[in-house]
């Protein structure tokens, strides 16, 4: 079966070797009325300094012509997208396929909402790879995607608050109170793709500390982990090394985060996904 795997750029991973055919489309991040294109190239440290001192920013996701881009010349399509709870990007990519369908009515593309963003749409594109060199057909390879997608968390961690706060998703004084303490939130991924409180740690040991005990509080026991980060390998770096004495055998890669997902992130921002065995 020959096939084309599409994610958004909130993926991170704007190339990848393992699959047969993949591509990806970009969203945009705007600070101050110029518009950063989350692509390769994109400087993220230039786009983290204009975010620290913009007083506004935004962010669009994909249209749909460029998911029909990004399409054409496939027959056999696996779409990925950020959560549409977080971004438009789903429903963008469903009238994309909606549109490509009547144009192409024997294609078969299957729009996942992957219902995170980061290193969860790599392990689901993962996933797929392993199904086609298994040779199993579309519809085998839908079932077997969305039962793993029931084992696989994301968890992330904010040095900064300052973005959410400009963009009136907390208080800014909590935000102010917070950066002069040191706290750092640790969030966590909800089975809607929302975004939950996991914990709250002051100091970068109590920081780390809070992010093992959770992952394995998710069920991680070794196996594949993707951690994006923003600005900040020396932590990411960290995590992986206690992680992997006691799971020496883990597969655990470290990329940077994209624009999208340092928009979110911020610096110093980590988002660690991971599978259970569950």
């Amino acid at each position: 079966m020959n096939y084309r795997i599409v994610c958004d750029s909130s993926c991170n991973v704007l190339e990848m070797e393992s699959a047969q055919d993949y591509k990806t489309v970009p969203l945009k991040i705007l600070v101050d009325k110029r518009e950063f294109v989350d692509e390769k190239g994109l400087n993220i440290e230039e786009l983290v300094e204009s975010m620290e001192k913009s007083d506004t920013s935004s962010t669009s996701c994909p249209n749909t012509q460029e998911w029909l881009d990004a399409f054409e010349g496939a027959d056999t399509i696996f779409a990925i997208t950020i959560s549409s709870q977080l971004s438009g990007s789903y429903n963008s990519a469903i009238l994309a396929k909606n549109q490509f369908l009547e144009a192409h009515p024997d294609a078969k593309i299957e729009i996942i909402d992957s219902i995170a963003t980061g290193g969860s749409m790599t392990l689901i594109a993962e996933k797929i790879v392993q199904c086609m060199e298994e040779g199993l057909s579309f519809e085998e390879t839908l079932q077997t995607v969305y039962s793993y997608m029931n084992h696989t968390h994301i968890i992330f961690l904010l040095e900064s608050l300052q973005n959410l706060a400009k963009n009136g998703r907390l208080n800014p004084t909590i935000a102010k109170i917070a950066g002069l303490l040191g706290i750092r939130f640790l969030g966590k991924g909800s089975e809607k793709g929302t975004i939950q409180q996991a914990a709250i740690a002051k100091g970068p040991k109590r920081a780390m500390s809070a992010m093992y005990n959770e992952i394995k509080k998710l069920g991680y026991v070794g196996g594949k982990m993707r951690i994006s980060n923003c600005l900040n390998l020396e932590t990411a770096t960290q995590l992986k090394e206690l992680l992997l004495k006691e799971f020496p055998l883990s597969d655990i890669q470290i990329n940077a985060c994209g624009g999208l997902c340092s928009y979110y992130a911020e610096r110093g921002g980590l988002i660690i996904c991971f599978e259970d065995f569950k």
